[in-house]
């Protein structure tokens, strides 16, 4: 597939680029970016969650009642879990959310989400670009140079670039990352996806070896 090279004020250089088929030509699979997915919104939880159990809570342990004869649940102590303020059976404790998830099943889903978005339309390359200085006008320009103003979009720089990141982080909808850190839930959550030219290297890179 071969896609327009443009520059940053919307305009065709004259060069095409070819998309490697192994990366943005696979057929999708649903599965696969269902588990990437799913990973990444697990490992964004704190887990930090913390309910007492009845072994940490403070109170008398004096049985409160006789246990039978009160047409009740034999409820104990004052820290029993059928009385307000008692403990809470099989509450939240700390733990991780993550899980495993086999490094060819993230390598299909990633392949997949920008297979989606080249069949969509939705993948743009230009040309390397940055700024002499952070300033968010400069951006919001080639925002509207490449007429997705408005639209959720994922920029994909081939590293760190941190004038353009300032530049960007002001403008709503408007995301920066470095390719490196490229990953299913970002891509599939833009409208567009914009590629920096030397950005492509480093995704086959990562996703052919």
């Amino acid at each position: 597939m071969e896609v327009s090279v443009l520059n940053i004020k919307g305009a065709e250089t004259g060069r095409k680029v070819q998309l490697n088929d192994a990366v943005y030509g696979v057929t999708p699979n649903d599965h696969a970016i269902y588990l990437d997915v799913k990973l990444y919104l697990a490992n964004q939880r704190q887990g930090t969650a913390k309910s007492k159990e009845r072994s940490e809570m403070s109170g008398s342990t004096r049985k409160l009642g006789r246990q039978k004869g009160g047409g009740g649940a034999r409820r104990g102590d004052i820290n029993s879990p059928v009385l307000v303020g008692g403990a809470r059976v099989f509450g939240p404790q700390p733990r991780d959310y993550g899980f495993k998830l086999n490094k060819k099943v993230r390598v299909l889903a990633r392949k997949s989400a920008l297979s989606y978005k080249a069949q969509e339309n939705a993948l743009m390359v230009v040309e390397d670009f940055t700024f002499e200085a952070p300033k968010t006008k400069s951006f919001i320009e080639v925002l509207n140079n490449l007429k997705i103003a408005g639209k959720k979009a994922l920029f994909v720089l081939p590293g760190a670039d941190k004038v353009v990141y300032l530049s960007a982080r002001n403008i709503e909808r408007v995301e920066m990352m470095p390719a490196s850190a490229l990953n299913t839930y970002k891509v599939l959550n833009a409208d567009v996806v914009v590629m920096a030219e030397s950005a492509l290297a480093v995704i086959d890179g990562n996703l052919t070896k």
